[in-house]
């Protein structure tokens, strides 16, 4: 699909182009969905060296005030106060029902929060942050700058060629640092469940600095399909499909991502439900999902019992390139959430067996120092 004048364009829009990108509308944005080499071989040479990613529709924020930290706790439950300069947390903002709104993720600076949200959710998030801190923070959204991930077990490597400090950070935190004389945010982050990067980079210079990485022989251009099946195997949520604002984070099975001070104190939207949860127990449970066959079982396939009863839905799901095998996500009651309890998948209308399975499906392998 091409260019159509209702989606914006990154500033890296015609480096695609001339690298021969299949071009889609995504979230607003006109963005690459795979290159030549196809998704296959884009997901392969992730898992195998290192790809580069333009997520420039995510949204860039600098949250600043005398508190930066704690006012966004009224709005999150992540424990932002405890962080230290150059620390990152992932974190959600909810809604007063312990829905999810959006994922995002908080860098504690040395004065102010960057923060990175999903580009879908952009222009909500911006408003609720600015609103729900008025008089306590002020919010700024960085569009002269993009942003690219560099994944993959040689990302490490590669960059640390442009710029040595790099080797030395460790999963979730935070540098600026010149890259090739280009002055960058580094965090070593991303979301494939490999090691690497996410690099802000004024926009001025986002272009050159990218033919320069993809100059590198280790380094291809990756596109949203093998992004989807990488973080799938990853067992990592997708907003939108997997989160959604009917989706609490302890039924999406993100507990680790609130503190103990944080379940206790609650003080952000929707505080008095999660904890109930934390108590209680969800009705129903995110889980990994082993279709048995090559049928993969795509969003929105029902899942039933064995006895042919609806008990739930796939919310991700598709081909893993890395095992060969169909993998999935779902949600289903607590009964059934167990790995090895035996369930079926209605998929093109046929009754198929599947198994919940542990995620993640491939090994994450973050650089934790």
């Amino acid at each position: 699909m091409s260019e159509t004048s209702s989606t914006k364009k990154t500033v890296l829009y015609n480096l695609h182009v001339e690298l021969g990108a299949k071009m889609v509308p995504f979230a607003g944005y006109d963005m690459p969905v795979q290159y030549p080499d196809g998704i296959l071989n884009e997901h392969l040479h992730t898992r195998e060296s290192a790809g580069l990613f333009d997520v420039s529709h995510m949204g860039q924020l600098v949250i600043a005030g005398d508190n930066p930290a704690a006012a966004i706790e009224t709005l999150i439950p992540g424990d932002i106060q405890a962080l230290g300069s150059g620390e990152m947390r992932y974190s959600f903002l909810t809604n007063e029902q312990g829905g999810i709104l959006d994922d995002l993720i908080v860098t504690q600076r040395t004065e102010d929060l960057f923060v990175v949200v999903n580009a879908a959710c952009k222009a909500q998030d911006i408003a609720l942050l600015t609103d729900g801190l008025a008089g306590k923070a002020q919010v700024t959204e960085l569009t002269n700058r993009a942003l690219v991930a560099l994944q993959g077990p040689k990302a490490a490597a590669v960059l640390a060629r442009f710029a040595p400090e790099v080797a030395t950070m460790s999963f979730m935190t935070y540098r600026e640092v010149d890259i090739d004389g280009v002055p960058c945010f580094v965090t070593r982050s991303g979301y494939t469940g490999e090691d690497g990067f996410e690099i802000s980079i004024p926009n001025i210079n986002a272009e050159a600095l990218c033919r320069k990485l993809l100059g590198d022989s280790d380094v291809k251009p990756i596109g949203l399909g093998a992004r989807d099946s990488l973080r799938l195997e990853a067992g990592l949520c997708l907003y939108g499909h997997d989160l959604t604002e009917k989706t609490t984070p302890i039924s999406a099975g993100l507990i680790w991502a609130i503190s103990k001070r944080r379940r206790e104190e609650g003080g952000f939207p929707g505080a008095d439900v999660i904890q109930a949860e934390i108590s209680n127990k969800p009705a129903m449970k995110r889980v990994g999902i082993l279709p048995e066959g090559r049928a993969p079982a795509r969003e929105h396939t029902v899942i039933t019992d064995e006895a042919g009863n609806a008990i739930g839905e796939i919310t991700s799901g598709g081909f893993s390139p890395s095992l060969g095998i169909p993998i999935a996500m779902g949600y289903v009651p607590l009964d059934f959430s167990a790995i090895g309890t035996k369930i079926n998948l209605l998929v093109r209308g046929k009754s198929r067996p599947a198994v919940v399975a542990k995620v993640p499906f491939v090994e994450q392998r973050y650089y934790r120092g």
